[in-house]
């Protein structure tokens, strides 16, 4: 689980929803708690881009020690301290803090977690979706 202190069981699955006017589909979690809620990584991997964007916010990509599959967390309110480009992480490690940046409801403090399987350039832009509520949902 991404976020600290949230039990598999309270989530819910909202990635088939519509967003953006019915026009795209959501291929992501939301996962609310309150703001400032430790957001872990999901995974061991490599913090591969730290990016600030108008939808996403304050977002992290980890590509995962293989290099299969991108962790997407978005609408952090901050980093960890000292997070950086290239840092290796371990499963549970902190990655940020949960927040409403970029387009998410100012009321609604969020996670926004994705999960990618990359495709051979490694672009998770171009990547496959996944839906990872069944894996968070099976999480120990």
């Amino acid at each position: 689980m991404p976020v600290a202190g949230i039990e598999p069981s309270t989530i819910h699955d909202n990635f088939d929803e519509m967003r953006g006017g019915a026009t795209r589909r959501h291929e992501a979690l939301d996962i609310l708690a309150p703001r400032g809620t430790p957001v872990v990584a999901a995974d061991d991997g490599a913090v591969k881009k730290l990016f600030t964007s108008v939808p996403g916010g304050l977002t992290v990509y980890e590509f995962d020690p293989d290099q299969r599959y991108c962790y997407y967390y978005a609408h952090l309110d901050a980093y960890a301290p000292g997070l950086h480009e290239g840092q290796l992480l371990h499963r549970g490690e902190l990655v940020g803090y949960v927040g409403t940046t970029g387009n998410a409801p100012k009321d609604a403090p969020h996670l926004h977690f994705a999960v990618i399987h990359l495709d051979p350039d490694k672009r998770w832009w171009t990547g496959t979706p996944i839906n990872p509520y069944p894996l968070l949902h099976k999480a120990p």
